[in-house]
């Protein structure tokens, strides 16, 4: 058989295992809850191996090791960034969101358990709150989808809109079945595959060049700045400081992910807090070594011997061709599938969560429950991913630039008004709302200058500048309420030692 019939077998058997974990989780999908948030029921592994899969998309497959591959170690500041940035999201914010979701009206979605801890009549923080997760859901489902293309259009030369269209419909088809409980399964099995993926391509790639000192022997023949995370003399310029404080701010963003911190709300109990935190972050760190010395063992391959790749952003996929069986590397290109798939499973499903039980709600007062829920979330995820889809259409941006844009509107306009709800008693509705558009038009703005300081990451002025205006209105808004004080102290009781 030929390369591409051994490939094309292992993307089969592949979708085909992604679609019978979604009829497996359908069976267990009855109600709006379990459709959104599997019933509180993941335990810890689950909860650790979902967030770390629907974290990292095609950006860790791709992104991160194509950007390390054109431009060297300084890159991975962005690794570190989100490495920390993650632990500390685990440590602070999963103990405390598990509990005061619960406590507060069993909330199932960011939006109402804002709505509800703040005691907000209005609802104009559910209305908010859902907005921007749309509008910027959208936006980072559309990555992924560019990624499916792309992913596609290298390892098989076929269209990439065709691919891009083949990986939506696969993806739209397990969220639309199972809900919740297929996002996170499938995501478990993405999350192993990807670990592996990850593991093995750099191992045998150092063996293809003779070792590890041979590697970093040719590596620094080519560029010796390759190696340095600061870039040599360059290292205390303006430039390369903001590029190194950007990079770190990635981690910032992790406290306003709905897709990541709903995973924190769904599991079985506030202590098994500890135990997903200690399972996500070593995932995490051998998962971005792996993506780190893939992208060296690639600087290796094809800038010493082979030429430069056309792509930087293929070169898993061209170490995977190359090293391993066909067979084999048709797996390891379902690695890079299962990346961007639970990503985009993950963003579909919490956008229609906010749709569905925010905006909706805000505007009605009919519940949606049993079967009418239901429906009503797969028409919204039906909906949301044809609008992704036309807007990946035209291609008009890199991976990792679309997700770099979402990432900080959501840790801009959500990170500071989560932790404030968690630890800061005085926060109101007022201050969230003023907070939330304040991040999120400042990430909107920044975003399209450049030049000078322009060139600093969007979510930091967003970040600090929500923090500031949300503090300086709850400040001026707040009145005690017995009842928040008394939830708050529940929170506390739950989570010490956590």
């Amino acid at each position: 058989m030929s390369t591409t019939t051994f490939q094309a077998i292992a993307m089969i058997v592949y979708f085909v295992a992604m679609v019978m974990i979604g009829l497996l989780a359908y069976n267990r999908t009855k109600s709006l809850d379990d459709y959104m948030l599997g019933g509180r029921g993941l335990g810890p592994a689950v909860a650790a191996l979902s967030a770390g899969a629907a974290d990292m998309s095609g950006w860790l497959l791709m992104g991160l090791p194509g950007a390390l591959y054109a431009t060297g170690l300084i890159e991975s500041w962005i690794a570190v960034g989100l490495t920390v940035g993650a632990w500390l999201n685990w440590k602070f914010t999963a103990p405390r969101l598990r509990a005061y979701s619960q406590i507060a009206k069993d909330s199932i979605t960011i939006p109402s358990f804002l709505g509800e801890r703040l005691r907000d009549t209005t609802k104009i923080v559910r209305i908010v709150a859902g907005i921007v997760i749309t509008i910027f859901f959208t936006f980072y489902v559309s990555s992924g989808m560019v990624a499916g293309g792309s992913f596609f259009e290298s390892s098989f030369g076929m269209s990439y809109h065709l691919g891009m269209v083949i990986v939506a419909a696969v993806t739209v088809l397990y969220t639309l079945i199972g809900g919740f409980l297929a996002v996170s399964w499938t995501d478990v099995v993405q999350g192993l595959i990807m670990l592996t993926a990850l593991v093995a391509v750099p191992i045998a790639g150092i063996i293809h060049v003779g070792g590890f000192g041979p590697l970093i022997a040719q590596v620094t023949t080519i560029d010796p700045t390759i190696l340095s995370f600061t870039h040599g003399e360059h290292a205390l310029s303006g430039a390369a400081i903001l590029g190194i404080v950007s990079a770190l701010a990635w981690g910032l963003g992790y406290f306003g992910q709905p897709h990541i911190i709903v995973r924190f709300m769904a599991l079985r109990s506030v202590k098994e807090a500890k135990q997903g935190r200690r399972i996500g972050i070593g995932w995490m760190i051998l998962s971005v070594i792996g993506a780190g010395l893939t992208a060296i063992v690639g600087i290796a391959v094809y800038q010493h011997d082979t030429g430069k790749l056309a792509n930087p952003e293929g070169v898993f996929i061209a170490l995977g061709q190359m090293l391993f069986h066909p067979l084999i590397a048709g797996f390891m290109l379902a690695a890079i599938l299962a990346a961007i798939m639970s990503t985009i499973s993950s963003q579909l499903l919490v956008t229609s969560s906010a749709l569905v039980e925010d905006i909706y709600h805000a505007f009605t007062k009919r519940e949606l429950c049993g079967a009418d829920g239901v429906l009503a979330g797969r028409i919204a995820v039906g909906t949301v991913s044809l609008i992704a889809a036309l807007l990946a259409w035209p291609r008009s941006d890199t991976i990792l630039g679309l997700v770099a844009f979402a990432w900080a509107g959501f840790g801009a306009s959500f990170g500071p008004i989560v932790i404030l709800a968690l630890y800061w008693r005085k926060l109101t509705a007022k201050g969230a709302i003023a907070g939330m558009i304040t991040g999120a038009v400042v990430v909107g703005i920044w975003g399209n200058l450049s030049g000078g300081i322009f060139e600093l990451y969007e979510i930091v002025p967003g970040f600090c500048l929500n923090l500031l205006v949300t503090i300086a209105v709850s400040v001026a808004t707040y009145t005690p309420n017995p009842q928040i004080e008394e939830e708050m102290d529940q929170v506390v009781a739950q989570t010490q030692g956590i």
